[in-house]
């Protein structure tokens, strides 16, 4: 069975959240590592359009977005330059487990990805992909890393102070896996779907 993109929306349990309508294409950026460049390869190979697909970010955890004008920051003003500043950005929280994250971090993320974006734009926070059938995976994350990311993540999306969204868990199944943490080719399409399913 495939993994699905769960929505949810801090405080109301239970409650959905349903696909977004409208948005132009390539209206929605994104910062993460490998992880995020993993769902935008599998949001473009299934068609998606109003996300950027994967601009090169593999290996860019938390700490290479803390500063505004880092090196990943730089890529991504080159994809704004290209499309336009966004008007939603996705902020994957991704860690190596030897450098771990602070809610800090999380926080400057944020503050960030508004610099860097168009005036008033949505923000999204999600966590790394989790894996549901074998959660100690993703060696470069650690046992725990996975989950930690998830757990900051809603806990921003509950910060009323940051005005951010958590839509959902992006989940890979151990077949979904290609080294024991990033996606395969069907675990790519999978992510992508999940993507698909919020940004449309």
């Amino acid at each position: 069975m495939k993994p699905t993109f769960i929505p949810f929306v801090a405080g109301i349990a239970g409650a959905a959240v349903m696909p977004r309508q409208g948005g132009g294409d390539y209206t929605v950026g994104f910062i993460g590592c490998s992880m995020a460049e993993n769902v935008a390869q599998g949001y473009v190979a299934n068609g998606g359009k109003r996300m950027w697909g994967p601009y090169g970010t593999g290996g860019q955890v938390v700490q290479s977005w803390t500063s505004t004008n880092s090196a990943a920051w730089g890529q991504f003003d080159k994809q704004a330059a290209k499309y336009g500043k966004p008007t939603e950005v996705w902020v994957q929280i991704c860690i190596f487990s030897f450098q771990g994250v602070t809610y800090d971090e999380v926080k400057k993320l944020i503050s960030n990805a508004r610099e860097h974006a168009a005036p008033g734009a949505k923000i999204y926070i999600t966590g790394q992909p989790v894996y549901p059938d074998n959660p100690s995976s993703c060696f470069l994350a650690g046992a725990t890393g996975p989950q930690l990311t998830v757990d900051l993540a809603k806990r921003a999306a509950a910060d009323t102070t940051l005005n951010v969204t958590y839509p959902g868990e992006f989940k890979l199944l151990r077949n979904e896996v290609a080294d024991g943490c990033h996606a395969n080719t069907a675990g790519q399409s999978s992510l992508g779907k999940q993507a698909i399913a919020f940004w449309g």
